[in-house]
């Protein structure tokens, strides 16, 4: 073949290869249009921006600069500084101390203090994290573990009283923005650095054992925590499916379940959050002593620490080293052995957790760790300011978000997609991105992704953060192309009037779009 001839076919072969191309960029694109369109989307307000990892070029952007609610996706942003400033390999401690001593006899004279340190994960959950959040051993099992040791130390009673000393962190419970009917379940569960089981209790329902007689209800793992009026009818088999409702004014120690449930129904299972996590603990680790044979003399009691003194401390620590004499010291108090000692997993672990399954309080434990170990205090705003601070890294501007809280529970928490897709794409640049990566739900496999993203074209494709409120909805990450393109992206829907699974399909058929064809600008 002549020369020229070769030449215009390889031209002619070019030029087919642009016009597939362009072909595919525009089908993306308008693919996106035509979903973005449908009248139930429509009226919604939509957030979209994509970016190319390789050349940071953005090839996909649509109101990136306006400012969203984003939901659980605040989480991004919480366990990156976390994983950036405190490291991987943090270890929390939860310790049994007594100023007292013990005598011949098994005598401990004086308080028996149980000191909570912020560790997410004194409960039954299964770690390392595989696939899916399981809790395959007992509930109790960390404070039956600090037990067995106080009585490997030789105690038979207790003096004083028994007390639970969450003022690691300050006693603030519940995130600015909550509503108050999220405090009733496990994803408002309030927050202590002295966390049991997650700060929740197990509510079971099943059916009685003829139709018209009250459904059996129980409590696990303290069964006497909260007072039950159980108002739920057994019905017979094959009527309508159970229906149930549940309601604890905030407060309140009583639980009030009503509805129906069928005769053959496998029954119910709900997480409930506790209104009071240090005394739930001091009331748990007594049972537990007593169970051992260890009497305890005293009351069961709670120590917090208030705003006051964390920043009377904060005070002291500035003008010891130079930053003025004003402050008065606080009061010297006398100093506690440590009788059990419990110590976690390491924190990488916990982010896990926290990003696969989107754990609230989790993330707000980690917000306050933040703030003691690298601010002010252990507070809200201590931990919020940290994250501020390390964010104009990433080039992130003040007025680019506003966060309230570390889980994104909050209603009043607000950023741009512009924004989360600078975090994403910042920290996919350090040394630690390829850990932080591991943290995310992968699409079609595990967490909050496990039954998204199924098919050939993008399973195992997709890494991201969901997030969901009432008419919230987002989804940002990092995902793969199939021609291998790695993109960071993040997608946020506000006031919409569908369901969230319908607001969710449509952000997945958004990014499927994009993993088969991406537009590029």
């Amino acid at each position: 073949m002549p020369r020229a001839s070769k030449f215009c076919c390889l031209l002619l072969t070019f030029l087919l290869s642009l016009q597939v191309a362009a072909a595919d960029r525009k089908g993306a694109q308008k693919r996106i249009e035509e979903l973005l369109a449908a009248p139930d989307m429509a009226k919604a307000v939509w957030g979209i921006e994509v970016v190319d990892l390789g050349s940071g070029k953005t090839v996909y952007s649509l109101n990136a600069d306006k400012l969203f609610i984003p939901a659980s996706n605040t989480k991004l942003f919480t366990t990156g500084a976390v994983l950036a400033l405190i490291g991987p390999e943090y270890r929390f401690h939860t310790t049994l101390e007594s100023t007292g001593t013990i005598d011949r006899y098994g005598r401990l004279s004086g308080d028996l203090v149980i000191v909570g340190r912020g560790d997410p994960n004194l409960s039954g959950r299964a770690l390392p994290y595989n696939l899916r959040t399981e809790r395959k051993l007992p509930p109790l099992r960390v404070l039956e573990e600090l037990a067995d040791q106080l009585v490997a130390r030789g105690v038979k009673m207790i003096d004083g009283d028994l007390v639970a000393d969450d003022s690691y962190f300050l006693f603030q419970r519940y995130g600015e923005g909550w509503a108050q009917d999220d405090l009733l379940w496990a994803s408002g569960a309030p927050v202590s650095a002295l966390t049991i089981n997650d700060n929740v209790i197990f509510v079971s329902v099943m059916p009685a054992d003829h139709r018209g007689e009250r459904a059996y209800v129980s409590i696990a793992p303290f069964a006497d925590y909260y007072r039950i009026e159980n108002r739920v009818t057994t019905t017979p088999a094959g009527s309508e499916p159970r229906k149930l409702l549940i309601n604890r004014e905030p407060g309140s120690d009583q639980l009030t379940i009503w509805g129906t449930i069928p005769l053959g129904d496998a029954g119910a299972t709900e997480a409930l959050a506790i209104e009071e996590p240090a005394e739930f603990a001091a009331k748990l680790m007594r049972g537990l002593l007593e169970k051992r044979g260890i009497v305890v003399y005293g009351q069961v009691r709670t120590e917090h620490a208030k705003l006051s003194s964390l920043y009377t401390f904060h005070a002291t620590a500035m003008a010891s080293a130079g930053g003025g004499t004003d402050a008065v010291p606080p009061p010297l108090m006398p100093l506690r052995s440590v009788l059990a000692d419990h110590q976690s997993m390491p924190l990488a672990q916990d982010l896990k957790v926290i990003n696969k399954v989107s754990q609230n309080l989790h993330a707000e434990l980690i917000l306050r760790l933040l703030g003691r170990e690298r601010g002010r205090n252990g507070t809200v705003e201590g931990g919020l300011e940290v994250i501020r601070n390390w964010l104009l890294l990433a080039d992130i501007r003040p007025d680019e978000y506003v966060f309230h809280d570390g889980s994104g529970l909050s209603r009043e928490n607000l950023a741009t997609p512009h924004a989360v897709v600078k975090l994403l794409s910042f920290i996919a640049r350090q040394p630690w991105g390829a850990t932080y990566l591991d943290t995310l739900p992968v699409g079609g496999m595990d967490g909050s992704l496990a039954e998204r993203f199924k098919t050939p074209s993008t399973l195992g494709r997709v890494q991201a953060k969901t997030g969901a409120l009432s008419h919230v909805n987002a989804l940002s990450g990092y995902l793969t192309t199939l021609k291998g393109e790695r993109l960071a992206f993040s997608i946020i829907v506000n006031n919409h009037l569908v369901n969230s699974r319908k607001a969710s399909e449509t952000i997945d058929d958004i990014v499927t779009a994009l993993v088969e064809s991406p537009p590029k600008h």
